[in-house]
């Protein structure tokens, strides 16, 4: 390669015999980069598009990462998984991925705790179950349907029948209680899982797959009624990127570069921002005060800290082997899961108030 190298020009005859003294080295050790998710998630995007050029071509590519931001994130990611491992054992992952709401761009992204002993990217290859966080988008279709938020729905004990004969399927709230009558802002707030079933019932599965869709989540669903609770696996990605039209109303598309130029400066891409409308103001405004509510009353009180109007969700499974908080103020969506990479329990009662909410709120604290 030394030969190739000093035949075309690309290093001198000096250059050639010093490095061609040195010893081959005994252990190999790989070039380390900022934001190393990040720039393997880019990597991969643009080589499926631009094939060796990627490589040879000289290409510069404008990515939408902010140092600041990442940097804050990954520190978050540390200090909070860390804190959960003295808890529950070690072999806890994290992830988290920040989005401009105006504009769809990627500011921060950490898809777990340590590229360089493992590069598998929690944030957007992980499939997992989002639990409670997924309940927003069932309160939704029913705002867009007519419903208010001081509306009523009951929460006591429902079965449905199950997958096989004589086989039912009853939920049960988080601490196995359950208080009537009440109205959608409290039964989100609290994360009342037989009120939310009951919702989900009243206006329809399929429905509420369609909105989903609608949110920018194309993959399959199951449509049976455990999926109100978050049954079905979706990427932090999709998720969080799903949550701008509880913010905006619009739909917005993750953009992870700005454009590309040539090795000349010629631009060969550039990459605008893309938003589709689909929840009116009216609707985004009763989402805001649901989501508020989760903040204020609910299982997200912490989140009061912050010294600015935030709102999210909370999301566990039931084993307690996802946390999830996504949340937004009104210029960035950020999105945090804590779990293990073998979907057993993460440990004892550790929610996404309590496992995932603390790095979300250090992240939203520390960002200028």
């Amino acid at each position: 390669m030394l030969k190739k190298m000093l035949e075309s020009g690309y290093i001198t005859k000096e250059q050639f015999d010093s490095a061609n003294a040195q010893p081959l080295p005994e252990k190999i050790l790989p070039r380390r980069y900022n934001a190393p998710y990040f720039v393997e998630y880019l990597r991969n995007k643009l080589e499926a598009k631009y094939d060796d050029d990627l490589y040879s071509a000289g290409l510069r590519i404008y990515s939408t990462i902010d140092s600041v931001m990442q940097n804050i994130a990954e520190e978050a990611i540390k200090n909070g998984v860390s804190t959960v491992e003295r808890r529950s054992g070690v072999g806890v992952q994290g992830a988290l991925v920040a989005i401009d709401l105006r504009t769809g761009h990627i500011k921060a992204m950490v898809g777990g705790t340590d590229f360089w002993k493992t590069q598998f990217n929690r944030a957007t290859s992980a499939l997992r179950q989002p639990g409670s966080a997924f309940k927003p988008f069932v309160y939704a279709v029913a705002i867009e349907n007519g419903m208010d938020t001081d509306d009523h729905i009951l929460d006591a004990p429902i079965t449905f029948k199950g997958g096989g004969k004589g086989r039912v399927w009853s939920p049960k709230n988080y601490d196995n209680k359950y208080r009537g009558a009440v109205t959608l802002k409290t039964a989100l707030a609290l994360s009342l899982n037989a009120a939310t079933v009951r919702l989900a019932n009243k206006v329809g599965i399929e429905n509420i797959i369609d909105f989903i869709h609608r949110c920018g989540i194309q993959r399959n669903l199951d449509p049976y009624m455990p999926l109100a609770l978050g049954s079905s696996e979706v990427t932090l990605l999709e998720l969080t990127t799903a949550y701008s039209v509880f913010s905006t109303g619009r739909k917005i598309v993750p953009i992870a570069y700005e454009k590309i130029t040539s090795r000349e400066g010629n631009i060969l891409e550039e990459i605008m921002p893309h938003s589709e409308e689909v929840l009116s103001f009216e609707t985004v405004e009763k989402m805001k005060e649901l989501l508020r509510s989760v903040i204020e009353d609910g299982t997200a009180q912490r989140a009061k800290e912050l010294d600015r109007r935030v709102y999210g969700k909370t999301g566990t499974t039931n084993n307690f082997s996802d946390a999830w908080f996504i949340g937004f103020d009104d210029r960035l969506l950020v999105g945090v899961w804590i779990g293990r990479d073998n979907h057993t329990p993460i440990g004892e009662r550790e929610t996404g108030a309590s496992a995932a909410l603390p790095i979300w709120i250090e992240f939203m604290r520390n960002i200028p």
